[in-house]
């Protein structure tokens, strides 16, 4: 792809094989002039630039070139690129960056560190002022801080392409004090990397103004810090959420549809999105829909979320075609609504999955549908590796138990239970829920160890969400 035809007669070159991406201009700066001769040519070529739409105000302070000729290539050399006129007005001072000491320089080392060539006028758009930086004392650097964080390569681009800003900021500043608190509060240094590849902007942030505040708020409402900084390496965007305009509000929205304080931090942990919702609007949708259709109040529409927070984004398409199966299987609307209160997973499952779980309930195991209502998170297991092998053990014993019992433990502490003597009571679960044992995508199912705490049991589940 050329930027300058052959007809025009304007490439160098000699400097073809330093930068064989690009092709010179002709002329660089034109002759040395005097005092006078400077500004006369630079009413010359000001006027030509006003006759091509572009504004010159801001050019009186800048060095220009001294023939209209080596303007116009400027001009040209940016038009290949992809700039329009607006676009060169919206920065003029590009038009003082020179095509063979600045530009091409530049671009090559850009296209070389992974921005494609057809991107490139849409990175000068939003970035113009990388035109002006030395590539060795300024873009050079920057580059390897990033690769110094982590970042993979092929993704230094991509980096850029999100985040162009980046190019110009000072590697002892910004950039390194919020990695460095980011790592102090429990960031594992490795993560770094996808992080800010993830989001890149977190490098841009103030850590006075912008990410301590929003650490200090969110372990104000309960949430460890381990925690928290798991939920950063996840889903690093959360960082850019606006503390006052939006996090606030929202936990404040929380509590105003019954959200209990004491469960707030289990509410954010397992759905951080939630912080940066447009949540009232999203609440009061499922609230109505939740009382209209599955007949739960709104105080039972709160312990839903208190338990799967994810119900807040759920399409209501999705929510009702479990609820559908189970009233199909002639279950009354008050019984499904108490299992939806009890398990909210059941809304996001299959149901395909609920079927051949419901016929193994039905056919092999020979249970009351009572039982179902009892314990709903019967449908939240895998029937090929729970249900049915834990089953066949239970039966090849005689042993009769709840469904929760045989369920609702570890496979070492199944064995122990076995083993025992009697049936020994079923014990309440730990109280910071993380959403049950429902597999969300990206999850993973967790079982819970009684001889765990409840702190090391949210660690486990928020690192799979």
């Amino acid at each position: 792809m050329q930027y300058f035809q052959d007809p025009l007669q304007r490439l160098i070159s000699t400097q073809s094989s330093k930068f064989p991406e690009y092709q010179m201009p002709s002329v660089t700066w034109g002759v040395i002039q005097g005092r006078k001769e400077k500004l006369v040519s630079r009413v010359i070529i000001c006027d030509y630039l006003k006759t091509i739409g572009i504004l010159t105000d801001e050019l009186e302070d800048i060095e220009l070139p001294s023939t209209v000729e080596v303007m116009r290539e400027r001009v040209e050399f940016l038009q290949k690129l992809g700039l329009t006129i607006d676009d060169i007005n919206e920065y003029p001072l590009i038009l003082g960056c020179s095509v063979r000491k600045n530009m091409i320089p530049v671009l090559g080392y850009l296209e070389k560190i992974g921005i494609p060539r057809a991107k490139m006028g849409e990175f000068l758009k939003n970035y113009p002022q990388c035109l002006h930086a030395s590539v060795v004392v300024e873009l050079v650097p920057v580059v390897k801080f990033l690769r110094g964080l982590d970042v993979e390569k092929q993704d230094i681009g991509y980096v850029l392409m999100k985040y162009p800003e980046l190019l110009g900021f000072k590697l002892e500043g910004t950039m390194s004090t919020s990695v460095a608190y980011l790592v102090s509060i429990g960031v594992n240094p490795r993560d770094i990397g996808p992080m800010v590849t993830q989001y890149p902007y977190l490098l841009g942030m103030r850590v006075g103004t912008m990410i301590k505040p929003l650490v200090d708020y969110l372990v104000s409402l309960g949430l460890p810090k381990k925690i928290l900084a798991r939920m950063i390496e996840k889903r690093a965007y959360i960082l850019g959420y606006d503390l006052e305009e939006t996090v606030k509000p929202n936990v404040d929205c929380l509590t105003s549809f019954g959200i209990r304080k004491e469960v707030l931090a289990s509410v954010i942990a397992q759905f951080p999105q939630i912080l940066g919702l447009p949540l009232k609007a999203k609440l009061s949708s499922q609230q109505y829909f939740f009382n209209l259709k599955l007949k739960i109040d709104p105080e039972g529409f709160a312990r839903v979320i208190e338990k799967m927070s994810q119900i807040v984004s759920l399409n209501q398409n999705v929510i009702m075609k479990p609820v559908d199966f189970l009233l199909g299987r002639g279950i009354p609307t008050d019984d499904v609504a108490k299992m939806v209160v009890k398990c909210p997973q059941l809304l996001s499952l299959q149901v395909g999955l609920m079927k051949n779980s419901y016929y193994y309930f039905k056919s092999e195991m020979a249970r009351s549908v009572k039982e179902l209502v009892e314990y709903p998170d019967y449908f939240t297991y895998s029937l090929e590796l729970r249900i049915k092998p834990r089953y066949q053990r239970l039966k090849s014993k005689g042993i009769r138990c709840s469904l929760a019992w045989f369920l609702n433990c570890s496979d070492l502490r199944f064995e122990e239970r076995l083993q025992g003597e009697y049936i020994e009571a079923e014990s309440a679960g730990p109280t910071f829920i993380m959403g049950g044992k429902l597999e969300l995508p990206g999850s993973e199912i967790v079982s819970e160890e009684e001889d765990e705490s409840d702190d090391e049991i949210l660690y486990r589940r928020t690192v799979s969400l």
